[in-house]
């Protein structure tokens, strides 16, 4: 038995073939790369632009107040004196209810349309998801203003103040005037906004799965709650914490929906139901009335600047988190 082996001059007629087909694909591969890669170097740029010019304009305010101006509460435009803190916190926290609310939700309904819902009702069900996705935030807002404020004002909080305001732990986050405005509005306003976006992408995720992990931990007796924790969660995992950062990121930087229903009041306090403010909603207020070159331009300028670095910390964690998962 023999074994076939090329000679030298196929090999290099082989040689020859490819050279020329490589060279016959240099030029729409090479202009191919080098679009590809400006269109990499662009995002760069426009990030890194962005970047500087937050970090530049608020240079000023930086230099006035020093460190001091990330962890200071009071915002004085009278007085000139300006702190991060209180919008922070308003941001923070608001995001925070909104994703603890979104969450279950969108798990809930991307599991109920993957692996429980009709296909025929799943698809009309998943497109009113998507429409939902779509409609813009200031509608959001103006529904919120007209429904849940009012809602929140005379029932929910009167109802939680009356049963308890005397429990320790929980008085100091009900307690206030009854405006209907505050963080746990703002919550569930960005609740409603988000979880369409986090739905559509757990749906996703959840219909890549193979159908051959379900089926076999059904054939094993598992129930769907088994199912759902111990198979569908852990496949998904780093599909769900994408989903999750994507909701983050659109609650951390929602202007006009948060700006009608939050109360917009530059303070720091545990009640949910006292009014507050966020970043953006304070920019989007605040930048119209402030001249240019002025202290206070250069404050919001800043918190632009420390928004964008608490948006890039958050996606830091989501990948670390994923990273976790592998």
């Amino acid at each position: 038995m023999t074994l076939a082996t090329a000679t030298p001059s196929e090999e290099a007629r082989d040689k020859a073939g490819a050279s020329r087909s490589g060279s016959r694909r240099s030029g729409p591969d090479t202009a191919f790369h080098f679009l590809v890669a400006a269109s990499a170097l662009l995002v760069l740029v426009v990030l890194g632009g962005l970047v500087v010019l937050m970090g530049v304009g608020g240079s000023q305010a930086f230099r006035t107040f020093g460190l001091g101006f990330a962890v200071h509460d009071v915002w004085n435009p009278v007085a000139d004196l300006y702190g991060a803190w209180a919008p922070l916190f308003g941001t923070i926290v608001s995001t925070l209810i909104g994703v603890a609310i979104a969450l279950p939700l969108a798990f809930g309904t991307a599991f109920w349309l993957t692996a429980m819902a009709p296909p025929r009702i799943a698809a009309i069900v998943g497109t009113a998801v998507q429409l939902l996705a779509a409609v813009p935030s200031i509608i959001f807002g103006m529904w919120g203003f007209f429904t849940i404020v009012p809602f929140m004002a005379r029932t929910v909080q009167p109802f939680l103040t009356h049963h308890f305001k005397h429990v320790p732990g929980i008085k100091f986050i009900i307690h206030g005037a009854p405006f209907g405005t505050g963080l746990m509005t703002a919550g569930l306003v960005l609740a409603v906004m988000i979880a369409p976006f986090m739905t559509a992408v757990m749906r996703d995720v959840f219909a890549a799965m193979p159908n051959m992990l379900r089926e076999s931990a059904y054939g094993l007796g598992a129930t769907r709650w088994d199912v759902m924790w111990k198979v569908v969660v852990p496949w998904s995992r780093s599909g769900m914490i994408g989903a999750i950062v994507l909701g983050m990121g659109r609650a951390l930087g929602e202007t006009m929906a948060v700006t009608f229903v939050i109360g917009n009041v530059t303070d720091v306090g545990w009640s949910l139901f006292a009014p507050r403010s966020t970043v953006a909603s304070l920019i989007a207020l605040q930048f119209p009335e402030s001249p240019a070159g002025s202290l206070r331009l250069s404050a919001l300028l800043a918190l632009g600047f420390i928004l964008m670095l608490l948006s890039f910390a958050s996606l830091a964690l989501a990948r670390m988190l994923r990273g976790n998962t592998k």
